[in-house]
């Protein structure tokens, strides 16, 4: 089975799905015969992903997966020996070498089209960029991509930012983040920091619309409507969410949008508010994690961290399924706490947007959900159904 996604990813930065002033500023530094380390930022599903790659493909030519390294900052959060993993991709010859992935370099540095794993897409820009001359190494060999910086912790950045110091004259970084105030100051100053826009319910139904027509399908009115405005800007979302239903045959009923999306977090979200109206937001139990016990957040908190990484949601995506399961008539709530709960989960929504540290509105959510269960449920402990 195709998958969207890559099907129909961008090849040129002209495809990208965002405003024509990013668009131009990624040409114009893609372009640039000695390019700048680049900070990307941006909602979920706004095409940061998309555009490092379309960057990485102008920077170094047709081989340039051959010479892109890539980390998922994320994978890291949490994990038992996190700082040992981070250093081995840097270092991937041991912690004491002096050996780096930055201070390498490679024959693509003389030659981009020397690779046996050149890619057949064309130049994003439209050109490629100059070769280097003659006996010359090019300006960048080699590109390392950090996703999710947001999750590196101030010590594997400042590890990152002796290294951009010391050995990348021929390699650049290029980071995403949802949110670049938490990416120190000293690593920000020395990156080119583009924006990028969440996009609009009218840009992914106008993307949508391509698909079906590439893929000759006829969905039910108002059913790509329905899937834009349930991805709340997130492009990757929506996409992922219109093959699911067209492999279903489900295209012929905007009910099913409805279904899908109230079935796929249901329980998790029923788990979250169990906890929190139990008075449970934080509990650390201890685990065993390969060779040594972890202590490990559980409780509400527990499970709405578990629930966000699983669905890739940021705080407004969390308030939204909150909100959603509350207002589904499925809870059989006494309309009191309800009413509680749905003030609670309105000023949160509030409160984010007018907040950059979304996981403090969202623990303070939870424990307002404790203070509304120890109120109305000592005497009469109802829970979801």
């Amino acid at each position: 089975m195709t998958v969207w996604l890559e099907h129909y990813k961008p090849v040129l930065f002209d495809d990208l799905l965002t405003s024509e002033q990013v668009i131009d500023a990624l040409k114009h530094l893609a372009l640039q015969a000695n390019p700048p380390h680049l900070l990307l930022s941006g909602p979920s599903g706004c095409g940061k992903t998309a555009a490092l790659q379309l960057v990485c493909r102008q920077v170094l030519g047709p081989s340039w997966r051959a010479t892109t390294h890539i980390l998922q900052a994320r994978d890291l959060h949490k994990t038992s020996g996190a700082m040992a993993k981070f250093e081995g991709f840097l270092r991937p010859e041991g912690a004491g070498s002096e050996d780096t992935l930055a201070g390498r370099t490679s024959l693509d540095a003389f030659d981009h089209s020397i690779s046996a794993s050149a890619d057949a897409s064309p130049p994003p820009a439209g050109e490629e960029s100059a070769a280097p001359q003659a006996g010359s190494f090019a300006a960048v060999s080699r590109i390392i991509i950090i996703e999710d910086a947001d999750y590196l912790g101030h010590a594997r950045q400042s590890y990152l930012r002796r290294m951009m110091e010391e050995s990348s004259r021929s390699a650049r970084f290029l980071f995403t983040t949802h949110t670049p105030s938490r990416i120190i100051e000293a690593l920000r100053s020395r990156t080119q920091h583009v924006r990028m826009p969440s996009l609009t319910r009218l840009q992914i139904e106008q993307r949508l619309e391509y698909i079906a027509g590439e893929e000759n399908l006829q969905p039910a009115a108002g059913v790509l409507g329905d899937i834009a405005h349930v991805a709340n800007g997130n492009l990757r979302k929506a996409v992922f969410t219109f093959q699911l239903l067209a492999q279903r045959h489900l295209l012929n009923d905007r009910k099913n949008v409805q279904m899908l999306m109230a079935n796929s977090s249901r329980r998790e979200v029923q788990l979250v508010l169990e906890e929190a109206l139990r008075g449970r937001v934080h509990e650390w139990k201890w685990e065993r994690q390969g060779e040594k016990n972890t202590r490990v957040l559980k409780g509400a908190m527990g499970a709405l961290d578990q629930m966000m990484a699983n669905h890739d949601l940021d705080g407004r995506g969390m308030v939204d399924r909150l909100h959603h399961f509350l207002v589904a008539g499925r809870t059989h709530y006494p309309e009191p706490l309800l009413a509680d709960l749905l003030v609670a989960v309105s000023a949160c929504d509030l409160n984010l947007q007018r907040s950059a540290q979304q996981r403090i509105q969202l623990e303070e959510l939870l424990h307002r959900f404790a203070e509304v269960g120890e109120k109305h449920l000592r005497s009469t402990p109802t829970q979801p159904s």
